[in-house]
C-alpha cells in the first residue's frame, strides 16, 4: 500500500522530497492537478469536488493508506470533506508556518507569501487568532509565482521580475521571516531570498508535515521498516510541459502519467 499525495501541480513535490527523506522505504503516488492550477483564485467548491475527485483516485485505484494534502490552499478548504468522504483513510493537510515564525522573528513583523486562496481562507484567519496576537502579520498574495514553477521556470527573467514584486514589500515593511505558504515557493528559494536579504529567514511547512505522516502512519497502522520505495507521479495537465517540470523539480528519471478520465 501508497501514501497518496496530491497538490494543485508540481508545488507539492517540495513536500514530497522532505517525505521521502524521512521515509525512504515508503510508496508514494503523487498527483498533481496541473490541468486545474492554480487553487488559489478558484472557488472553495471547486477546490472541493476536484479534491474528493483526486483522493477517490488515489483510494480506488491505488488503495493508498494515508492522504497527504500537500497545498495550502485545498488545505484550508478541502480536509474535512475528504475526511469525512473517507473515515478509514487518515488526511494530512498543512497550514502556513505562522507560528514556527513567531519562534523566529526579532522585529516581531512576519510577512506571508501565499496564494490569494489561502489568505483569504477561513482557516488562515483562524489560524492568525489563534498564533499572531503578538505580531504583526504582513500578508502578501503572489499571483503567478505557481505558474512559474508548473512551467519549471525557477529563475527567469518573468520569475524574478514576479519575485522582487512580492518579496520586495515584504521587506520594506521590516519583516525579518517570511513564511512560504504555497508549496510552489521552496523551489523559488534562491531568488526569494536574494530579493529579501540578509537577516530575513525563510520559513516553509513541508518537514513538519512529513515528520506528522511519519507519526501518522505509525500510530494508524505501521510505517514500512525496510526496502527501498518508488513514486508514481500522475497529472490532469499537459504532460508534455510536466514531465520536463517534473525531472527538473524531482530528478531526471522521473516519468509522468495522465490522470484517468481527464
Amino acid at each position: 500500500m501508497s501514501v497518496g499525495v496530491f497538490d494543485s501541480g508540481l508545488g507539492g513535490l517540495s513536500v514530497l522530497h522532505e517525505m521521502r527523506k524521512r521515509l525512504p522505504e515508503e510508496d508514494f503516488v503523487y498527483v498533481a492537478d496541473s490541468g486545474h492550477v492554480p487553487y488559489g483564485d478558484k472557488a472553495p467548491e471547486y477546490i472541493n469536488e476536484r479534491s474528493l475527485r483526486i483522493g477517490e483516485f488515489l483510494v480506488d485505484q491505488h488503495d493508498v493508506r494515508a492522504i497527504v494534502i500537500a497545498c495550502n490552499t485545498a488545505s484550508a478548504t478541502a480536509i474535512m470533506p475528504l475526511r469525512n468522504r473517507f473515515p478509514g483513510v487518515p488526511v494530512i493537510g498543512m497550514e502556513p508556518a505562522v507560528k514556527p515564525a513567531m519562534a523566529v522573528t526579532r522585529t516581531r513583523r512576519v510577512g506571508v507569501l501565499a496564494t490569494v486562496g489561502t489568505l483569504k481562507s477561513a482557516r488562515f484567519a483562524a489560524l492568525l487568532d489563534r498564533f499572531a496576537d503578538t505580531v504583526e502579520v504582513v500578508m502578501q498574495p503572489a499571483p503567478g509565482l505557481v505558474e512559474c514553477v508548473e512551467r519549471g521556470d525557477l529563475t527567469g527573467a518573468e520569475t524574478r521580475r514576479l519575485v522582487e514584486s512580492f518579496v520586495r514589500p515584504l521587506r520594506e515593511r521590516g519583516v525579518d521571516v517570511i513564511v512560504l505558504g504555497c508549496t510552489h515557493y521552496p523551489f523559488l528559494r534562491e531568488a526569494i531570498a536574494e530579493v529579501a536579504g540578509e537577516g530575513v529567514s525563510l520559513i516553509d511547512t513541508g518537514a513538519a508535515v512529513a515528520r506528522q505522516v511519519q507519526r501518522k502512519l505509525e500510530e494508524v497502522n505501521g510505517r514500512r521498516l525496510e526496502g527501498h520505495g518508488r513514486e508514481l507521479f500522475f497529472s490532469s495537465g499537459d504532460l508534455s510541459v510536466g514531465e520536463g517540470a517534473l525531472r527538473k523539480l524531482w530528478g531526471p528519471g522521473a516519468q509522468l502519467a495522465g490522470l484517468p478520465s481527464e
